[in-house]
């Protein structure tokens, strides 16, 4: 009989109070047969996200949710190292905390993991049946035209570069997440480009993704600016 995998949910936050409770909510309901933990790293958000969180403790235990705090805004890539720290199981999936990735995907995640065997699986909107809900068209336009860009110059083997709905073997992310330098935006598109260099078994999920409900996206000028130096470093060094 196969052992059971356990799965590790990673989700960076920052003024993510009004999400936070739905999202672990929707985890719960979806993946309610499955051996999971949810890892939180809030990076010191003012608007009492950690209070949040601390009450979804008591619900659900604090064994199924962990608080794994940080004083300041220190970045996504950090985040997830940090809560790589943490982490017991066997797999690892990286998530949203703005809703944004709808955790009714992650079983087909696991679905296509069991199936295909792959080290990682991430989540696609530029398949058949993913797409964009909620983006203006310049938004739509320049995340395709990134991810066009990249696919262009890197020849990564997967659709969807940019984004941050991943579900990795947890080796696998210990090995790749240290070799990667990126910071912000440009951190998720370098972690599946060096994964594919390194060779690992990558599948892909259609997913839809919903622009945020509440708060402000975090993405704009200078991100754009950031990931085109990103892929500049990227096509030199990989």
């Amino acid at each position: 009989m196969e052992k059971n995998n356990k799965y590790s949910i990673i989700i960076p936050t920052y003024n993510e109070r009004l999400n936070i409770g739905l999202l672990v909510y929707l985890i719960f309901k979806h993946l309610r047969e499955l051996d999971f933990e949810v890892i939180i790293v809030d990076d010191g958000s003012p608007d009492g996200t950690q209070d949040m969180v601390k009450q979804l403790q008591q619900l659900y235990g604090e064994e199924r949710i962990l608080l794994r705090a940080r004083p300041s805004k220190l970045g996504l890539g950090t985040a997830y190292c940090h809560g790589l720290k943490h982490a017991s199981g066997d797999f690892v999936i990286i998530m949203d905390a703005d809703l944004s990735h709808h955790p009714k995907y992650l079983p087909s995640f696991i679905r296509k993991q069991k199936e295909t065997g792959a080290n990682i699986v991430t989540g696609t909107r530029y398949v058949k049946s993913g797409g964009v809900h909620g983006w203006n068209l310049m938004r739509k336009l320049t995340s395709r035209g990134a991810n066009v860009l990249a696919q262009t110059f890197l020849w990564p083997g997967v659709s969807d570069l940019t984004g941050s709905f991943r579900l990795y073997k947890k080796s696998v992310l210990e090995d790749v997440i240290n070799s990667v330098v990126s910071k912000g935006y440009v951190f998720q598109m370098e972690m599946i480009v060096r994964a594919s260099r390194k060779g690992y078994h990558i599948e892909e999920v259609p997913i839809t993704f919903v622009d945020r409900v509440y708060g402000t996206s975090k993405l704009g000028g200078s991100e754009i600016v950031e990931y085109l130096k990103g892929l500049i470093y990227l096509l030199f060094t990989t």
